[in-house]
């Protein structure tokens, strides 16, 4: 069975914190720029689904920066803005989750992540009853793993962390905070995922390896040597390109 992982009881009463829209969408190679309306809060929208139907907590509302916001409501719940989250939302009262995607190799969702838990709310995860998680198995706050997932014993899931569907994550091995694995990757055992990393979709990581800091794995890409930080690797074995992962995703690499 999937143990669950909650940071407030289910008797009291959480609120959902979640953006509504993807404020800032990189240029893209072939001309097109977003923001993208279809994709305009996609994640909170799936996380809604979830933690309303496979949670014990109840969904309150949504919340977004002002300037995104174009719409009172989303999904039948109020859509609150963030410089008015406290007021009408008191972190004594509610606890929040914060659902954004990989933007900014998790920049994004990194700063509303600390701005919200600055604001006093005590943040949730969501562990879906269709993921095993083992009972060595320590998971950090504002995680969102969804189903099929594996994850061994002894393996720790950092803060803010997003494990897509049916990842297989073995023993021991440790995903750094604010990293974000699509789906289908095999993380091995005694592995190490860097802090804002990104790992495509059925990419594969053998035992023992270290995976630097925001370092971006391509779909498909087969790992088996350790991997500097901030940069993009692809291909079966694992080449870097010449662009760094911030270049790829349209940003100046962080300050330390």
């Amino acid at each position: 069975m999937a143990r669950r992982h909650s940071l407030v009881p289910p008797d009291e009463p959480p609120f959902y914190y979640g953006t509504i829209q993807i404020s800032y969408e990189p240029t893209r190679e072939n001309g097109r720029q977003g923001p993208y309306h279809r994709r305009r809060g996609e994640t909170a929208k799936i996380a809604h689904e979830y933690f309303r139907f496979d949670s014990p907590h109840t969904v309150h509302a949504f919340s977004a920066e002002e300037e995104y916001i174009d719409s009172e409501t989303v999904q039948g719940l109020p859509v609150v803005p963030f410089s008015e989250l406290a007021e009408k939302y008191p972190p004594s009262e509610y606890a929040a989750f914060v659902a954004v995607s990989s933007t900014k190799l998790n920049r994004v969702r990194q700063d509303l992540y600390e701005r919200t838990k600055e604001n006093g709310y005590s943040l949730v995860s969501y562990v879906s009853s269709d993921a095993f998680v083992w009972r060595t198995a320590e998971i950090g706050e504002n995680a969102f793993i969804l189903e099929n997932n594996v994850v061994q014993h002894d393996c720790t899931i950092g803060d803010n962390v997003v494990l897509w569907s049916g990842n297989h994550v073995g023993h021991r091995s440790r995903i750094g905070d604010h990293s974000f694995i699509t789906s289908h990757a095999v993380i091995s055992g005694f592995c190490d995922v860097g802090e804002f990393s990104f790992i495509g979709v059925n990419a594969c990581i053998a035992d023992e390896t270290s995976i630097g800091n925001d370092c971006i794995v391509g779909a498909g890409g087969v790992v088996h040597r350790d991997l500097k930080e901030g940069k993009v690797y692809v291909g079966n074995p694992v080449a870097p390109l010449e662009k760094s992962s911030y270049e790829s995703m349209g940003m100046e690499r962080p300050e330390e």
